[in-house]
């Protein structure tokens, strides 16, 4: 057992912890007098990908950042309620054929401890638990960091404790919901099993169906409207002879099988037009249902403003159909969508249970609210080493130089900066950069350092004051959850889909001024605003966290030339003993497999 959390000293600011934890991506907030002041998933501590674990290293990082002890601890707050999770599984294993393993899950479950317990053993925490249900932590993860003074909501995953899909509205600090669809019936759940059936693994590889789907065509639409029905109002039912979910380990049926035709990917199998036709009607088959739902929450709740989040709210194509075609004015999406964002949602509804005042009438600007390497740290790591580096200490304008003169000669550069974000997406401080002009730097990134698949797009990171000359973009989109269609006059293939759609980040001073300074310095050079922007890890493994997994990263891929923070190191400069460490690290990740198992009783 590890020790609990040290005492340091009491704070008298309103401190709430917000956890996400035990299916997957586990993470740790805290909310400061209602200010977001340190978030993180656990998974770029342990190093995990996806870690469900008790989010114990982020929760340290939080009361850091905080400069808290546990005792200094308000409120702990829970993103699902945990005795109607259990009655949902219990429900599942007394299902008619459900398989021995997932009754012995049951079993497992009813004598484990519950989160409460997990919370109090691992940090020593003696104050109050709020637990909140697992879809109202998501509309809550939305709502209260969106800026709106009133909105409607809706919340798609794959399950929660029982909802899947939630409707309700929002004013002021009143969160109301007046509408669900119950599991096993979801919209998430559809899409996993089309995702699984396509040989890409579930909760994980959904975002590579988003991505194949331009390359196909909607061929498969009708045989694939058998799987989901829509009903009246806000309901809609799946087909559930076509899924083996609640039966046995994988998402889809035979009959599912037999209805397509064709048998399943295996992950290694070449991916031909019809898994492309696959992928692009499963797509548009979400992206239709959704819009009629959201056409039927404006009938129910007229506001101008439309909240969302779930994990199905991390599709960014369909979020962009929802807005443009949809009925509602402005869309927010809160940046870490899915289960890590609930610890957002958590702590948020604690704060407004203890004040009866939601945390912050403001936009959520930025999720810059990871850890740092201390300047020091970082000039250590470098000295101490047999590396050659350049030290651009005291001198920005000669470190942002250099660094143009690097992504204009062709290298792909691992960008280092501040603090770390939080949710899936890199945003200019663990990022790989590169020219997005070069129409071969797409396959190359893919090739040497991303070791992944070579239809998925990059996207582009932008200044937000030149969006709107470059991409079908009236608005900032700081945190790259909408696509639209790419409009510059020159040619970008590098972070161009194959159907003239991109995925910006709008980029600005206010918020990341060293990032912003990079682009209007990379601007000046070559006339273009726009770099290829993707998170800086390579397949497998999460974004990087501190300075040594840049190193590490940096050793093991193919990128070229390391920005961190003030200093620069390229290939040849890398010291015998980091490439060594590097290999090793290799041979210990290479045979510890990956998991495609997918009955978690979720």
């Amino acid at each position: 057992m590890s020790p609990p959390i040290v005492t340091r000293r009491k704070s008298q600011r309103l401190n709430i912890i917000g956890i996400s934890a035990g299916y997957h991506d586990s993470a740790c907030c805290l909310l400061q007098d209602g200010e977001l002041t340190g978030a993180a998933q656990e998974e770029r501590f342990s190093r995990i990908k996806n870690d469900k674990s008790f989010p114990k290293q982020a929760l340290r990082y939080c009361l850091d950042a905080g400069g808290l002890a546990i005792s200094d601890v308000s409120r702990i707050a829970y993103y699902e309620d945990p005795v109607q999770k259990l009655g949902r599984q219990v429900w599942m294993a007394l299902e008619q054929g459900a398989p021995k393993a997932c009754r012995q899950m049951v079993l497992d479950r009813l004598t484990s401890p519950g989160p409460e317990f997990v919370i109090r053993r691992s940090t020593g925490y003696e104050g109050p638990i709020e637990i909140a249900d697992h879809h109202l932590c998501h509309a809550a993860s939305a709502y209260y960091y969106s800026g709106f003074s009133d909105a409607a909501f809706l919340t798609v995953d794959g399950v929660g404790e029982w909802p899947t899909t939630t409707y309700g509205s929002a004013q002021g600090s009143r969160l109301e919901r007046f509408e669900q669809v119950d599991f096993p019936h979801s919209l998430g759940l559809y899409y996993s099993a089309v995702t699984a059936y396509l040989g890409f693994e579930v909760n994980e590889g959904e975002y590579k169906v988003m991505g194949l789907a331009p390359y196909g065509r909607p061929a498969f639409v009708d045989r694939l409207s058998n799987l989901v029905r829509s009903g009246p109002n806000g309901a809609y039912e799946l087909n559930l002879a076509y899924f083996d979910f609640m039966r046995g380990e994988r998402m889809y049926s035979d009959e599912f099988i037999r209805l397509m035709g064709q048998g399943p990917r295996t992950p290694e199998d070449e991916i031909t037009q019809f898994h492309m036709d696959v992928a692009r009607s499963a797509q548009v088959l979400l992206e239709e249902i959704l819009l009629e739902k959201v056409r039927y929450l404006h009938t129910r709740v007229p506001s101008e403003n439309l909240c969302m989040a779930g994990g199905v709210a991390l599709n960014v194509v369909a979020n962009a159909k929802c807005l443009r075609a949809g009925p509602f004015k402005r869309l927010f999406v809160q940046p870490a969508a899915g289960d890590a964002g609930g610890a957002l949602g958590a702590a948020a509804i604690a704060h407004v249970r203890l004040t009866g005042r939601p945390p912050s009438d403001k936009k959520l600007r930025h999720v810059y609210l990871g850890p740092s390497s201390p300047p020091g740290e970082v000039a250590n790591l470098i000295t101490s080493s047999s590396s050659a580096f350049r030290d651009f200490r005291n001198d920005e304008a000669a470190l942002l130089r250099y660094t143009v003169d690097r992504l204009v000669e062709g290298r792909v550069v691992g960008w280092y900066q501040g603090r770390m974000e939080f949710g899936p997406r890199a945003l200019g401080c663990r990022s790989i950069l590169a020219d997005p002009r070069d129409p071969g730097m797409r396959d190359r990134i893919n090739g040497l350092v991303k070791m992944r698949e070579s239809f998925r797009p990059f996207a582009p990171a932008v200044l937000e004051s030149h969006a709107a000359q470059n991409f079908d973009l009236d608005h900032a989109s700081p945190f790259m959850l909408e696509v639209c269609q790419v409009t510059c006059g020159t040619p970008l293939p590098a972070i161009t889909h194959i159907d003239g759609s991109a995925r910006p980040q709008t980029v600005s001073r206010d918020t990341n001024p060293r990032f912003a300074a990079l682009l209007e310095a990379f601007c000046q050079r070559t006339g273009c605003p726009v770099l290829l922007n993707t998170s800086f890890n390579m397949r497998g493994e999460p974004i990087v966290c501190s300075a040594v997994d840049a190193v590490n990263c940096f050793v093991r891929s193919g990128i070229e030339v390391l920005i961190l923070e003030d200093f620069a190191i390229e290939r040849s400069g890398i010291p015998p003993l980091w490439d060594l460490q590097a290999k090793r690290t290799d041979m210990s990740n290479h045979d510890s497999g990956v998991s495609h198992r997918i009955y978690t009783l979720f």
